[in-house]
């Protein structure tokens, strides 16, 4: 399943490379805001540089959830327009605020809260920070899933967050690597600026990872007493593996030769 994945989502990137790169350039414009703007303002005054990096983080947060529910046509084997991605922001716009608060007091407990209880310089400093700490890091290993549950299976907000907490539990291992996969795609990404994979590419592998693990939970609904260890991967893909093929090199560069 794992190397399926990354065969469909690097076909899929390529030919769609010119969203990839325009959505990631919007994305780009949006986060120099919360990262330029407070601190011209840090000195002088501070509450509003709070009050502009949340703004900031608010806007790129409705921004990635609206690139998510368009780029969910890509994962289904299809394509989206630009007219696409504005209608949208209105259903993808309560799930981007939400997300974006929870970001920025990610943010503040990663900056603040955090380097407050070392530095306290005592065991018990040092344990709330470890338990913060490890707190985000489980909050970060579920919240992966965010914009792709809710762009590819439209519950309600709430909802949303407890389906990711059950998919991360479910398939913990599976989650780690998702992370430690989107890390390695955002090291890759500072090579290019951010133009590619970016963030838009990391949400398409998201969209592509979860569309794909659900076939599991399909078929575990059609077969209650199977062993949810043992998925049939091979069986449940071939449908899939059938619709993106193959492509040599040459498919790659030429495709109008094929």
């Amino acid at each position: 399943m794992i190397g399926f994945l990354f065969r469909k989502n690097f076909y899929d990137l390529w030919d769609n490379m010119f969203r990839i790169v325009l959505l990631n350039v919007g994305f780009v414009a949006l986060v120099s805001i919360p990262i330029f703007i407070p601190p011209l303002f840090a000195e002088s005054n501070l509450g509003l540089s709070i009050l502009t990096s949340a703004i900031g983080i608010l806007l790129c947060s409705v921004y990635l959830s609206t690139a998510a529910m368009s780029l969910k046509s890509i994962s289904d084997h299809g394509a989206f327009g630009f007219a696409d991605f504005f209608r949208n922001i209105k259903t993808a716009w309560p799930a981007g605020i939400v997300m974006g608060f929870f970001v920025f007091i990610l943010f503040i407990i990663i900056t603040i809260v955090i380097p407050f209880y070392v530095g306290i310089e005592s065991l018990f400093g040092l344990l709330l920070a470890a338990l913060v700490f490890w707190t985000a890091l489980f909050a970060l290993l579920s919240f992966q899933y965010y914009f792709t549950v809710y762009a590819r299976l439209n519950p309600k907000v709430i909802k949303a967050f407890r389906k990711c907490f059950i998919i991360s539990l479910d398939n913990s291992g599976f989650s780690v690597f998702l992370l430690l996969s989107n890390i390695a795609a955002l090291i890759l990404s500072v090579v290019f600026a951010f133009m590619f994979p970016g963030p838009a590419g990391i949400l398409l592998y998201l969209d592509e990872a979860l569309r794909l693990r659900l076939l599991k939970y399909d078929y575990l609904e059609e077969n209650p007493g199977a062993n949810r260890r043992k998925i049939p991967w091979d069986a449940l893909l071939i449908e899939e593996r059938e619709r993106v093929g193959t492509r040599t090199f040459r498919n790659f560069i030429f495709p109008w030769k094929d």
